[in-house]
């Protein structure tokens, strides 16, 4: 499966903002936007002019794309079955993005990166609705119940999220158990509940050009 394998702390100075790709590093000094605000690259201390009307839309369906963890071909894809339903495509996409399996172990606190998150789906660690699911990208509907399999408790990762994930608040849209380390997709989350900063008209702009 494609992926991005490179240094994620690049993307985020590339985008000029945090896209929170290494959890609570981001959250610290360490992070490499604090650090070196300036785009990578020999001359990214330079790289400061103003962007076309088509650059900005550019930026911002990149900004999407990586802060979810999604490749081109997949984003577009999600793009157009958001543009296929009802109401305003950017809300559309922005609520498949946020179904998506990765995704939603990340929301439940299950991991401190949608990276993690990825991650510990692919190598087998959650069901949905009782079947072993390995596909991050696999949309979530509401009524799906997402849960550790219990041949993954017994894992020191699982053992301490197990103490912890207690005290996480998780988004009103979903339904956490702690005790049984699963949880519920309570409804479809509001626009208003996603905490990404994306302006998604400019991502409808792009690929309607």
């Amino acid at each position: 499966m494609a992926r991005y394998t490179g240094p994620v702390c690049r993307l985020c100075r590339r985008e000029g903002v945090k896209l929170l790709l290494k959890g609570e590093r981001c959250l610290t000094p360490k992070c490499a936007v604090e650090r070196r605000p300036q785009a990578p690259g020999q001359h990214g201390a330079k790289r400061q002019r103003k962007l076309s009307d088509y650059g900005t839309q550019l930026r911002e369906k990149q900004k999407a794309r990586r802060i979810y963890g999604v490749l081109e071909k997949q984003f577009r894809k999600h793009y157009e079955e958001a543009r296929r339903q009802d109401g305003a495509t950017g809300d559309r996409l922005m609520q498949i993005l946020e179904l998506r399996l990765d995704n939603l172990v990340y929301r439940l606190g299950f991991a401190d990166s949608r990276s993690q998150a990825r991650q510990l789906v692919r190598h087998g660690h959650f069901s949905v609705n009782g079947r072993k699911t390995d596909i991050p990208s696999f949309l979530s509907k509401v009524g799906d119940v997402v849960m550790v399999l219990e041949g993954s408790r017994s894992k020191e990762y699982f053992k301490v999220i197990n103490e912890t994930i207690g005290r996480y608040d998780a988004p009103a849209w979903v339904n956490l158990d702690p005790k049984g380390l699963s949880g519920r997709v309570i409804r479809i989350p509001e626009r208003s509940e996603i905490d990404t900063s994306l302006e998604t008209q400019l991502i409808v702009e792009y690929y309607s050009r």
